[in-house]
């Protein structure tokens, strides 16, 4: 499984591919301090959907989903995963992650970020990934800009559905991306 190391931090993680054992960790995810900027929490039947569609992303091929595991101790200390998406025309990666809030500004989501930067370049399927952390939540746009990404613009999404946010929309170009 890909594993990086963040320059500045000194943090590495592994990524492991999505498994049966990581709905509990999608639950701990899924906390009101997680969610703060997504919505909110979800409810248990709308998480078993979530962790289905997990366990389905790479069979499909729209993408994956990872748990990040902290090295070299080897707790599992949130997710990250990229799927497929089609953004102003273009069929792009968007990419998302969580760190659970013990293991927060360390830089494991910054590792974690390079690491699925790489795997998504790897697959040589799309150009760009993309990233759209709320324009208030700066922890995550932090992470974006010290991972490599670009600041695009601001835009308007529903997330979820019928809850509307500001993001800004980060983009990697994967083509550019050492692979």
């Amino acid at each position: 499984m890909p594993e990086r190391r963040d320059a500045v931090a000194g943090v590495r993680v592994r990524l492991e591919t999505w498994a049966e054992r990581d709905l509990e960790l999608l639950r701990l995810t899924n906390s009101p301090e997680m969610t703060e900027h997504l919505g909110g929490p979800e409810p248990e039947e709308k998480l078993l959907v979530r962790h289905r569609r997990y366990l389905d992303t790479e069979a499909a091929g729209t993408g994956r989903m990872f748990s990040v595991v902290l090295l070299p101790e080897g707790e599992t200390v949130g997710t990250i995963g990229y799927w497929d998406r089609v953004w102003q025309g273009e069929p792009v990666y968007e990419t998302g992650w969580g760190v659970l809030p013990e293991y927060q500004g360390r830089g494991i989501a910054v590792a974690a970020a390079t690491a699925v930067i790489a795997d998504a370049a790897a697959r040589r399927t799309h150009e760009s990934l993309h990233a759209y952390p709320s324009v208030d939540h700066p922890a995550s746009n932090a992470i974006c800009r010290k991972a490599g990404f670009t600041l695009v613009s601001v835009c308007d999404f529903e997330y979820p559905p019928g809850n509307p946010i500001r993001c800004n929309d980060w983009r990697v170009d994967l083509t550019a991306v050492d692979r």
